[in-house]
């Protein structure tokens, strides 16, 4: 952990940086990976299953067969645990749907927008230690509400050849019939570019780690769009008098375990609250059985002790959390104040937990400071905004002079005769 009681405002800017990674290098390594996938398809996949995951798998298609064996595997709790989120989920998305409404901006001159669904969607699943099988749910649940047409699933194989089971159930339950054994940058590069097996989607969703993360960016030069640029997982807390220490040590470390580069962040205006958080922390991560990889990433942790809640959250706004949780007496108050944040967990019973599982808000979020200009994922994630306008012969005529002007100064005169050919 490191310390500061009551930094220099002047010293913030250094506290608030992330691990950086060698871009160069990095694109080195995604142009081969996606020359790969472009030249050899299916069999890079293969290959690249084997060569990062140690995984023979000699078809990466997910078979009916699989998807049912898995439905079987899974306990009823956990099935009723899943669907009981994903109502929770849907209910809080379909509320964002909007209806068009036609604004009349000059008699005559009638504009609107509507939404059309991005047709085809790629999802990146991670696997490994920690199957991300909420995270189907916090992508297939808004893509098939927003009227998808494809939605493509790719996750790692384990070294059987095998994808976790809740992550087979989930997607099914889902309605996602297309699933592929494939994990890493070589899933991201199968997606952008489209082999045999996988097809080729317009945009792509999901969390992952730095290659997953690098071969999203990379698939931009492909013309394909991406959620948003992500990075390890990010958690700040700031807490007052009435925080409750043996809370805030645990939703830190609920971060600290998703891995080794994770960031969490703990901020107090209370010394006692500050002792007795650093005291719980060390007494609930020897528990845990992940201790190892959140040891590591609690070693670049920062516990910090501001003056007041302005100060605090003067510095989070600086850093732009992916999740932000308020453990203040008088959180509304502290609303106002928040400018950058993924998401935000209010009181001490607001735990960052259920907004990664099920409270119903969405759980793929900005982090690297991205909340600053990035929104997490909602509904219009997987919508495009297309603008309509009828105008009638008088709707031209009370705007046509003003197009005419502003065409002829620029001195785009075609576009002034499209007007004046229609008003003689």
């Amino acid at each position: 952990m490191k310390i500061y009681r009551f930094p220099e405002k002047e010293t913030w800017a250094d506290l608030v940086k992330r691990p950086v990674f060698e871009r160069e290098e990095m694109s080195g390594l995604m142009k081969e990976i996606f020359e790969a996938v472009e030249k050899d398809g299916d069999q890079a996949l293969i290959q690249f299953n084997e060569k990062f995951d140690k995984a023979i798998t000699p078809q990466i298609v997910v078979s009916e067969a699989e998807i049912k064996k898995a439905e079987d595997e899974i306990p009823d709790a956990l099935k009723k645990a899943i669907r009981q989120a994903k109502e929770n989920i849907l209910k809080f998305h379909a509320a964002q749907i909007i209806e068009p409404e036609k604004i009349e901006t000059a008699k005559g001159v009638i504009c609107w927008r509507e939404n059309r669904a991005v047709e085809k969607v790629g999802i990146y699943i991670p696997g490994g230690t920690a199957p991300l099988f909420s995270t189907v749910l916090m992508l297939a649940v808004p893509a098939n509400l927003a009227g998808c047409k494809e939605i493509v699933l790719c996750t790692p194989p384990d070294r059987n050849g095998n994808i976790n089971p809740a992550i087979l159930f989930t997607a099914k339950l889902c309605g996602i019939t297309k699933i592929f054994k494939t994990g890493g940058a070589q899933a991201i590069a199968a997606m952008t570019l489209g082999t045999a097996s996988v097809p080729r989607v317009y945009k792509i969703f999901g969390p992952g780690n730095q290659f997953v993360v690098a071969a999203k960016e990379y698939a931009q030069r492909y013309g394909v769009a991406i959620d948003m640029p992500a990075g390890p997982s990010e958690v700040l807390v700031i807490a007052d008098h009435k925080a409750v220490p043996e809370f805030c040590a645990a939703d830190l470390l609920s971060q600290a375990e998703h891995g080794s580069d994770s960031q969490v962040v703990f901020i107090t205006t209370d010394l006692t609250v500050f002792t007795e958080t650093m005291d719980e922390v060390e007494k609930q991560v020897s528990r845990l059985p992940r201790n190892e990889m959140a040891r590591k990433a609690l070693d670049h942790s920062l516990f910090i002790v501001t003056k007041n809640i302005e100060d605090a959250l003067e510095f989070s706004n600086l850093y732009a959390p992916e999740h932000l949780i308020m453990a203040v007496e008088n959180f509304e108050q502290s609303i106002p104040l928040i400018e950058n944040a993924g998401s935000v967990f209010l009181g001490n019973y607001s735990c960052e937990s259920a907004g990664d599982y099920a409270s119903g808000t969405n759980h793929t979020l900005p982090t690297n400071a991205y909340a600053k200009n990035y929104s997490g994922v909602s509904l219009d994630s997987f919508l495009k905004k297309i603008t309509f306008q009828h105008l009638s012969r008088e709707g031209l005529k009370n705007i046509g002079k003003t197009i005419e002007i502003m065409a002829e100064a620029e001195g785009l005169i075609a576009h002034k005769n499209a007007v004046s050919i229609r008003l003689k």
